[in-house]
């Protein structure tokens, strides 16, 4: 079931919009969102969870009710500026497709876009094979075709980072890293100029110098992913200096030692935070505040298979960074502000 197809009218037994609503925010929440800095943008890698109901939705509704209904509630959280689009991974979205997310959203929201697996790939996604080449590789006019070009006119200045994440490949499927770090270079360079880009990697050994060089060259950002599959993010800012980023991008997906069916399995129905992961919760707040005391712009989208709920990892996140005490490096005590109303 694609539970980002949200807003598509083509069902007219579809429920109207005034089926869910946004969960009434607490006086704390709005508090705490009023002290972040205004060039972060926090939020979650989708929006269509039924069990998300009292923390960000007003009532119960199914997930094909939030799946078309649900992003303007979403979109009127405090603490929720920015959404990821996953859906652009498989399938590639129209600019009118595009555009209706664009239209149920507040002007200072953005929309982080996946690009589709066609260009991340390379070996082809689409075939039963593992081993068969995908041609589309790093193929800029693909991206642009696939992605860049319905984004970007589709969403216009609601459009944050285009995210190019590519999946765990052995370093000799990509020529080395000195070669992969070329290839990528001209692939970002050929990119057409507006939009913002980042890299997901999630293969270690190509986290290089030479890989930064390319990122920096380009102009593009590496995105700082907390996900078993790479090295801890605290070795990701040691390798890849945030300071260098032209933006700070951050993807919070799947706690460590577990397996995304395994995560699935254990944290449904995503109503309350289970594994809680307060190192990375740290590293996290601390890269934030050097992007905004630079004056850079910082994204940060959670999964609920991070910790067990993607809005509540989202609370726990900004109640760090607003009530950040660099003198002495403590993690502050605060109230639950997401309990006041939430289950």
């Amino acid at each position: 079931m694609d539970l980002q197809l949200g807003l598509f009218p083509d069902d007219p037994a579809a429920a109207p919009r005034s089926a869910v609503g946004p969960a009434p925010a607490p006086p704390k929440l709005r508090d705490t969102a009023e002290r972040l800095p205004p060039t972060l943008r926090m939020g979650t890698s989708s929006w269509s969870f039924p069990g998300w109901d009292g923390i960000v939705y007003d009532r119960p509704a199914s997930q094909a009710v939030l799946a078309r209904h649900g992003l303007e509630a979403y979109a009127l959280h405090p603490l929720l500026r920015t959404v990821g689009v996953d859906r652009t991974f498989y399938r590639p979205l129209s600019a009118e497709d595009f555009a209706l997310y664009a239209d149920v959203v507040p002007p200072d929201f953005r929309f982080l876009v996946k690009a589709h697996r066609g260009v991340t790939s390379p070996t082809d996604p689409e075939s039963p094979s593992v081993r068969t080449a995908n041609p589309d590789f790093l193929d800029p006019l693909r991206a642009v075709e696939d992605t860049v070009a319905p984004a970007w006119e589709g969403l216009g200045p609601k459009l944050g980072p285009i995210l190019f994440q590519l999946p765990p490949v052995p370093v000799r499927a990509v020529g080395g890293t000195d070669a992969f770090a070329e290839r990528l270079h001209r692939f970002l360079d050929a990119l057409p100029d507006g939009p913002r880009y980042a890299v997901e990697l999630r293969t270690p050994a190509l986290l290089t110098p030479a890989y930064a060089e390319a990122l920096e060259a380009a102009g593009a950002a590496h995105c700082y992913s907390v996900h078993p599959a790479t090295i801890p993010i605290e070795e990701q800012l040691r390798r890849i200096s945030p300071f260098y980023q032209p933006a700070l991008v951050v993807r919070w997906m799947l706690h460590a030692g577990l397996r995304y069916e395994a995560a699935k399995d254990r944290y449904a129905p995503f109503d309350r935070l289970v594994d809680e992961d307060p190192a990375a919760r740290e590293r996290i707040a601390v890269a934030v505040l050097d992007a905004t005391l630079a004056e850079r712009d910082a994204f940060v989208i959670a999964s609920n298979k991070a910790e067990g709920s993607a809005p509540l990892s989202i609370v726990r996140l900004a109640e760090r960074i607003a009530t950040w005490r660099p003198e002495t490096g403590d993690d502050p005590k605060t109230d639950d502000l997401a309990t006041d109303d939430a289950p």
